[in-house]
């Protein structure tokens, strides 16, 4: 009977033990396929620390189910502890996207100094002032100086290139001799031959780079520098000596205390910035005919306006007659290109005529000292 007892109690243990093992392998396969499917979710950017919150998941998982009995473990667990990194994954997913958009956007571009620029040198004539009379047929060579005021060296490849005009038996374009760099000069020389009939010729000429883009001079860089010349007639050489006692009166009259009929003279001193009205002999009145400019490239310049117009002469002052067969132009007159001394016939707004000359340049802050004469009556 007693042994009969026992049994019972020895079937029962095993059976415990039994039920003990098989919740131990359903926990353990439980933890693998959490495991498995956890790291399967997660992005790969951010696997190490998922994996680590998954880890901890797990462990608390597993200690909780040890201490319950084996009917504890239930799907309800799992589902929850899998809820944890599907939040993780979304999260980390967000951060990485955004970042990559911003640099782009902070990006600017700063725009360059011009490659090639062009100031007049001083002087700008370096030979043949303009109106320079020349017997026809005869050969001569034009020089300007010219100042690289860009950013790009020029080369061989540039050329002084003939722009309109007359051509005078010149190339259609001359290259440089050598490298020039960023603010050095070079002297451009040009064979010419005057034309065989009498008269005044003008050539007009730019720069040219290697893109064939032709560039200037000129407070806006895009006027021209040029060459004129008179073709004195075969009887010219007989009117020169009236222009010789035709210039006393005129030259005579800063010095006189009394102005003749019909004529407006004076000295007048301006500095860039200034209008120079040529019928009154004022400054900034209101009615110029001149101004006195400064570019960016610190070159001055007489630039006409309201209608009249200026031409270069040359070293002896020119009587009434001369100015009014003189060329003049609309175009700026560089100051650097002129020597002290300097004559100019202009007409003014009023259709007057006159000449200027230079007498002093100031090279602190560039006033000028011009002598004026007005024939209010031509």
């Amino acid at each position: 009977m007693a042994a009969e007892k026992r049994l019972p109690v020895r079937f029962g243990l095993l059976t415990a033990l039994v039920w003990l093992a098989v919740a131990g392998g359903i926990i353990f396969l439980l933890w693998q396929v959490i495991a498995r499917l956890s790291a399967s979710n997660l992005p790969v950017s951010t696997a190490t620390a998922n994996q680590s919150q998954v880890n901890q998941t797990i462990a608390a998982l597993v200690n909780t189910q040890n201490s319950q009995t084996a009917a504890a473990v239930r799907p309800a667990a799992t589902a929850s502890s899998t809820a944890a990194p599907t939040k993780t994954a979304t999260m980390a997913v967000a951060t990485p996207r955004l970042s990559p958009t911003a640099g782009p956007a902070t990006q600017t571009n700063v725009p360059d100094k011009l490659c090639d620029q062009v100031g007049a040198g001083n002087p700008l004539d370096v030979t043949i002032p303009d109106d320079s009379l020349i017997p026809a047929g005869q050969s001569f060579v034009k020089t300007w100086k010219l100042v690289n005021t860009g950013t790009c060296t020029w080369t061989n490849a540039y050329s002084a290139s003939f722009f309109y005009g007359d051509r005078m038996g010149a190339p259609e374009s001359v290259p440089l001799k050598g490298s020039v760099l960023p603010s050095q000069s070079v002297e451009i020389s040009v064979e010419m031959v005057a034309p065989q009939s009498a008269g005044t010729y003008q050539g007009n000429w730019k720069l040219m780079n290697p893109s064939g883009e032709l560039f200037g001079i000129g407070p806006s860089g895009n006027q021209a520098f040029w060459v004129r010349i008179v073709v004195a007639a075969s009887q010219a050489t007989s009117t020169a000596t009236p222009t010789i006692s035709a210039t006393t009166n005129p030259t005579q009259i800063p010095t006189s205390t009394v102005t003749p009929p019909g004529q407006v003279s004076g000295v007048l001193r301006p500095v860039p910035g200034d209008a120079i009205d040529l019928d009154t002999i004022t400054l900034n009145s209101g009615d110029e005919d001149v101004l006195y400019l400064m570019d960016e490239n610190n070159f001055h310049w007489l630039s006409p306006t309201n209608g009249a117009m200026i031409g270069i002469y040359g070293g002896q002052a020119p009587s009434l007659n001369i100015c009014q067969s003189a060329v003049m132009s609309p175009a700026p007159v560089a100051v650097e290109s002129l020597p002290i001394g300097t004559y100019l016939c202009y007409t003014t707004s009023q259709e007057h005529l006159g000449r200027i000359q230079l007498q002093a340049v100031d090279p602190n802050d560039f006033t000028l000292t011009l002598d004026l004469l007005t024939w209010a009556a031509p």
